[in-house]
């Protein structure tokens, strides 16, 4: 007994001393790499105390602009552990994997030029790099991983000298006027050269920078677990498509790692991709399109192969994922805001505004979206803003125990929500949904509760690829099969539609069709939206118009809407782990991540609902008359 007492009393002692020795490191512009690291005497760079930082420091960086690329060398222990890259409170630090471009000359009107040796980019030039990857499409022409940016705002990129000098309003971007500003590059073995119209503005006198970095927080090597991201403005990397059978580097990007925090920062700018939590290039890099001339092996095949691969390497709870992305704003990225394969599995993705993603329109491709993931396994997407994203949340594979909950989408053009060839469980719960094409749903598997949708609803069949599904809760996979559509279930939502008899489809009609077995319940449809032929206890208005309106000034998101008053005598059962059952190919219940049971009893703002006075939709207890609602702030 006293040998334990002492062994206990060493390993406590040793966790206080582990705190106690924990250091903070300060970087400021006014600093040196030669200091100690002090906030008398901080370092300059980020990369000096990246050298010195170990489980349980902070870094902790001061005012102003960093253009350098953060590679972590080492990382935390545990939660308890980390190593925590932080702005200082209150001060804003710019992280930019950009530089300054000084001495252009002027060409003729609004045209400059400027010219810089190779060496300038190092052994990363982004002028020369093109992007590429699986699922890729180029519209025809090349797209350098480089960008132009004059006051902050990027510049399109033109395919010839001549269209540079003659740029026209685009048609298919949202920013018809900025397609004017225009530039086009060219090198050779020693040089670059960089046009750019600049319209009236002149660039030796205004802030011009261009991308000359991948990246701009990325650990070169995987293995490093435990890091926070806290508070920083993040932008401008020459970043690479993420193909899910690929290496994904976004601006942020954890590298194939566990139990990263990246949290209330501002990430913007980016060419492809914000916060990548996705794959490493050891289990396969664009292996479809490296395999080209095999006409009998398609992308389908290929990913296949890589989960395998990714599964030999040791792809588990314990090693890979468990992350948080909270609090961030994420904008202007062309092709996804947040992306993932399979190391997003197992992590809370909550409180971010994502908007503007693929605004410019120049590169299109298959792994689009405000939020696009791979196999996201037991995956809490909660209380996000996503809008002007072209999609707004791709789970694409794999998706299993996800919870997709109070999330607001609008004024994305293509869908809102898109499942692609997943087998379930999966639970979609109070979330508000406004964009023409409310959900696409090409999976199974799939529990609708408690949502507002003002946009269509499809559910189509996937006869052609055999796609995975686990072991609850795991990574171990139990089968693969194809997607026969259905096996969904549909409980106490409000549907409105467009007010107008058409081909469109506002409610749940789609599912009439459906080959696996339904579950349809306590629905509201308004405004010429229909039910499905399976539907029970539902109210139909097809005749009655919500008049729901969407506004949003400055920071602040309101509803407006009307209810009639048979909504208000509706009342619908509440729905837990037991009335949703089992997912039919998974056989896996409905349940919490921890295996608990699920009960779905608070609404979209996280209020108590109440079991004897339930009503259909997002809001719980909801007033006679008008109602605005402030949905976001």
């Amino acid at each position: 007994m006293r040998h334990f007492k002492i062994l206990f009393l060493t390993c406590v002692g040793w966790l206080v001393c582990s705190f106690c020795f924990s250091m903070e490191y300060h970087v400021g512009k006014n600093g040196n790499d030669g200091n100690a690291g002090t906030e008398l005497k901080p370092f300059i760079t980020i990369a000096a105390a990246v050298r010195y930082a170990v489980a349980g420091d902070t870094i902790t960086v001061h005012t102003g602009t960093y253009r350098e690329w953060v590679n972590p060398l080492r990382g935390g222990s545990s939660n308890l552990q980390r190593i925590v890259y932080r702005a200082a409170p209150g001060e804003k630090v710019e992280l930019k994997g950009s530089e300054v471009i000084k001495g252009w000359k002027k060409e003729r009107n609004g045209v400059w030029k400027v010219i810089l040796p190779n060496t300038f980019f190092g052994d990363y030039n982004p002028y020369k790099d093109s992007i590429n990857g699986d699922w890729f499409l180029n519209k025809g022409r090349l797209h350098h991983t480089g960008e132009v940016f004059l006051k902050g705002k990027s510049l399109y990129e033109m395919e010839s000298f001549d269209k540079l000098i003659n740029p026209v309003e685009a048609s298919n971007t949202f920013d018809s006027i900025g397609a004017t500003y225009t530039w086009y590059c060219e090198s050779d073995e020693q040089f670059t050269t960089i046009w750019a119209n600049f319209q009236q503005a002149d660039p030796n006198k205004q802030l011009v920078e261009i991308t000359t970095r991948p990246t701009v927080f990325y650990p070169s090597e995987p293995g490093i677990n435990f890091i926070t991201i806290s508070g920083f403005h993040i932008s401008q990397a020459a970043t690479q498509w993420a193909a899910p059978t690929a290496e994904q580097t976004g601006m942020i990007a954890t590298h194939w790692n566990k139990g990263w925090i990246i949290e209330n920062n501002v990430i913007s700018d980016s060419k492809c991709n914000g916060i990548t939590l996705g794959k490493d290039r050891t289990t396969g890099q664009n292996v479809w399109s490296a395999d080209k001339g095999n006409v009998n092996r398609d992308g389908n095949i290929h990913y296949i192969e890589v989960i395998f691969n990714v599964l030999r390497k040791g792809w588990t709870k314990a090693t890979i994922g468990s992350h948080i992305v909270r609090n961030n704003q994420i904008y202007n990225c062309e092709q996804t805001g947040i992306c993932g394969s399979m190391g997003a599995a197992f992590s809370t993705i909550e409180n971010n505004h994502i908007y503007n993603i693929w605004q410019k329109r120049q590169f299109e491709g298959w792994e689009i979206g405000g939020i696009k993931f791979h196999a996201p396994i037991d995956v809490i997407i909660r209380k996000n803003n996503i809008h002007n994203s072209g999609r707004g949340i791709w789970l694409d594979w794999m998706t299993q125990g996800a919870r997709v909950s109070q999330n607001l989408f609008y004024s994305n053009d293509q869908q809102d929500l898109f499942i692609e060839v997943n087998h379930g469980p999966y639970l979609v719960d109070n979330n508000i949904l406004l964009s023409p094409i409310a959900i696409s749903n090409q999976s199974e598997g799939g529990a609708y509760v408690h949502n507002l949708i003002a946009g269509e609803v499809s559910v189509n069949s996937d006869l052609s690829r055999f796609t995975p599904y686990f072991l609850p809760h795991s990574t171990s996979i139990a089968g693969l099969t194809t997607i026969f559509g259905g096996d969904d279930r549909f409980y106490n939502n409000i549907f409105i539609g467009d007010g107008k008899t058409s081909t469109k489809q506002y409610g749940l009609e789609s599912y009439n069709i459906a080959k696996l077995p339904v579950w349809i319940s306590g629905n509201v449809y308004y405004n010429e939206a229909s039910p499905s032929s399976r539907d029970e206890d539902l109210i139909k208005v097809k005749s009655f118009n919500p008049n729901l309106q969407l506004l949003t000034v400055g920071a602040s998101t309101t509803l407006h809407l009307l209810l009639e008053n048979g909504f208000y005598k509706h009342h619908v059962k509440m729905i837990n782990t037991a009335m949703l059952g089992k997912a039919k190919i998974s056989k896996s219940l409905y349940e919490n991540p921890d295996g608990s049971a699920m009960q779905i009893d608070v609404d979209y703002f996280g209020k108590k609902r109440d079991t004897l006075n339930n009503h259909a939709g997002p809001f719980a207890a909801l007033p006679v008359g008008e109602i605005v609602i402030k949905i976001w702030k």
